[in-house]
């Protein structure tokens, strides 16, 4: 009796978890996208930016398409760059009948540690399809000092 009752309930268990469809599996992702892997996500701020340095000038690139230079706000504050702004929900688009809206909208607020001092008046910052790219030249007293090793 119970060997043929076995075999049905592992069956309904199975279907119990199972996704209905793709767009089921894909729709419990969006919910909870960070609820499966927090350990790589858990850093995760937006916007995504990259730090480089070359030539004594430090560049930051930031993702913010759809921003205008007058959405964002930059200042240097403590050895960092502090970006700030807002992503507007357009009021045309609240005309439209959404079935689902996933990007998002709403002020943002980061805070970039830059690798030393630099000459805040040298700074210069430019969008670029999407991208907000800052050049700041570093600090020349800030530069290492050499040290002798006496004997």
């Amino acid at each position: 009796m119970f060997k043929s009752l076995l075999p049905r309930l592992r069956e309904k268990s199975v279907a119990a978890r199972r996704p209905a469809s793709m767009a089921d599996l894909m729709e419990d992702f969006w919910r909870e996208p960070f609820g499966a892997l927090p350990a790589l996500f858990k850093d995760m701020q937006y916007p995504a930016v990259d730090v480089s340095e070359a030539d004594g000038v430090v560049t930051v690139k930031a993702e913010l398409p759809g921003l205008e230079p007058g959405d964002v706000e930059l200042s240097v504050e403590n050895d960092a760059l502090v970006l700030r702004g807002e992503k507007k929900f357009a009021d045309e688009e609240k005309k439209d009948d959404y079935h689902r809206i996933e990007r998002s909208y709403g002020a943002f607020s980061r805070v970039i540690p830059l690798p030393g001092k630099v000459r805040e008046a040298e700074a210069k910052a430019r969008f670029d399809k999407g991208v907000l790219v800052v050049t700041l030249p570093r600090d020349a007293s800030e530069a290492g000092k050499k040290i002798t090793i006496e004997s």
